[in-house]
């Protein structure tokens, strides 16, 4: 389905999605159009499915990232996943998951204190177990 080329081609855009179509031609030793008819080959297959950035959340205000594990003792998780979706301002993830809990979710907050509130409202529709991040 794809080749060496389209490897390397996904490998540098990996590293930097933000470099022009000459600059990568180069580095995978293509012309700028023949890039770019791979890139939208890669793209029409549904191999490159999105394009995105990194964001640095801390210099935002949101210094604390958390994880929690989510317990929803029953079959009903309607209440819990309306609540998640009013809260974007703070969810980054909210992952189904099989094993122990229900969801994984990731998430950033500016302070304790928004923290300690959002978990609150939480428990109102789901038991967690939470983690902090330390370091990356």
């Amino acid at each position: 389905m794809i080749d060496e080329i389209d490897k390397k081609i996904l490998e540098e855009l990996s590293k930097n999605s933000r470099m022009t179509i000459k600059e990568l031609g180069e580095k995978v030793r293509l012309s700028s159009p023949a890039t770019n008819s791979r890139i939208m080959k890669l793209l029409d297959n549904g191999i490159i499915t999105r394009c995105s950035i990194e964001v640095n959340h801390v210099k935002l205000g949101l210094a604390i990232h958390a994880f929690l594990n989510i317990y929803i003792n029953n079959t009903v998780h309607q209440p819990y996943l309306a609540f998640i979706e009013t809260q974007d301002n703070y969810v980054i993830n909210n992952y189904k998951i099989s094993g122990v809990g229900c969801y994984l979710l990731e998430c950033k907050f500016p302070s304790n204190e928004v923290l300690d509130q959002f978990l609150k409202d939480l428990n109102k529709f789901a038991n967690y177990k939470l983690s902090i991040v330390i370091s990356v």
